[in-house]
């Protein structure tokens, strides 16, 4: 119990730094772009007549307060913080006055049910194949196998989305290309919403799937070709135990330790991912969200999309990282 509990206090310190230390960045990249969304809007508004020198100082002012932008940085910084706490970064300047918040939590359902799913596929499949490979190296149809996902692994996750919306939007249209249900249905736990989102979100879903099979089949199938040389797994094999049960309990077991921390590690860059493919499918999640906030300068919406993805990143991270005991209890009396 003890070494479990030093455990959950390393893990938990590192938890809220890498939340400090993700946030602050975000506020002082987003602080140092050239778009002043103070600026814009008071452009916005001049241009519809609005010229009185004292109308637009205080239009100046206002709009200063209401995006947490007046006084020095260190003062924005901690009125920042005050709103992260808060759950609060103010109106959107592109669908004002509807609040960030109220735009992500619509959004984050979206991106969630994709990514949640996407990884698991990944993840499951990815390893399984690499797994089965690195145990069963003469057999034809996982070479195949594993030489069509290596030959994935280095294309962009955008290429990938392209070739699919041409294949299954144009050129065999049986897929729709855009957003994530059909649009005169009412969300619900019907058949028909439930369908629609499915076939909705199976081209991103593709796509992140096709994107990130090549890195787990290649380190599963590294791991298990050490691993079927140990010394455990040759007296197995000696003695007579099917290569079945030394497949799945001398090896594949072993090698999924190591894949589960490459999970929490390879959360950020699923992500990443995410956002280039919600784009390109115009798929209702927070990635596109972000896109749309960067075109358009809205400070107070690329902020928050950035800030809650940090923080859904790291909680995902943790949960991962409390799993991990469970699995490997030699953790625990680390």
């Amino acid at each position: 119990m003890d070494g479990f509990a030093k455990y959950l206090g390393r893990r938990l310190f590192q938890f809220f730094l890498v939340i400090f230390l993700g946030v602050s960045l975000a506020f002082l990249i987003t602080n140092l772009s050239p778009v002043d969304p103070v600026e814009q809007s008071v452009a916005l508004m001049t241009n519809f007549g609005a010229t009185d020198p004292r109308s637009v100082e205080l239009m100046r002012q206002a709009l200063q307060e209401l995006y947490g932008l007046q006084g020095s940085m260190l003062d924005q910084y901690l009125a920042f913080w005050g709103r992260v706490i808060r759950g609060d970064f103010g109106p959107s300047l592109s669908a004002f006055p509807t609040p960030v918040m109220s735009l992500i939590m619509s959004a984050l359902p979206w991106t969630i049910g994709l990514l949640t799913l996407s990884l698991v596929i990944t993840w499951t499949l990815g390893n399984l194949l690499g797994a089965l490979a690195g145990y069963y190296r003469s057999n034809l149809l996982l070479k195949l196998s594993g030489a069509a996902v290596m030959a994935l692994h280095p294309v962009p996750a955008y290429i990938i989305g392209l070739c699919l919306l041409l294949a299954f939007g144009f050129i065999w249209p049986i897929l729709p290309i855009s957003g994530g249900a059909q649009m005169n249905l009412q969300p619900g736990l019907t058949l028909d919403y439930l369908r629609s989102l499915i076939v909705h979100g199976t081209l991103p879903a593709l796509t992140l799937v096709l994107v990130g099979l090549g890195s787990w089949f290649i380190s599963m199938r590294s791991l298990v070709s050490n691993i079927v040389t140990d010394d455990h797994v040759v007296y197995a094999e000696l003695g007579g135990v099917s290569s079945n049960k030394i497949f799945s309990q001398y090896v594949a077991r072993n090698a999924l330790l190591p894949q589960l921390t490459g999970l929490a590690l390879s959360l950020g860059n699923v992500f990443g991912g995410a956002v280039i493919t919600e784009f390109l499918f115009n798929y209702p999640g927070v990635g596109r969200l972000m896109i749309q906030g960067i075109y358009r300068g809205d400070y107070a919406l690329v902020l928050g999309v950035t800030t809650i993805s940090i923080i859904a990143v790291a909680v995902a991270v943790f949960i991962i990282d409390l799993i991990y005991p469970l699995i490997d209890p030699r953790v625990r009396l680390s």
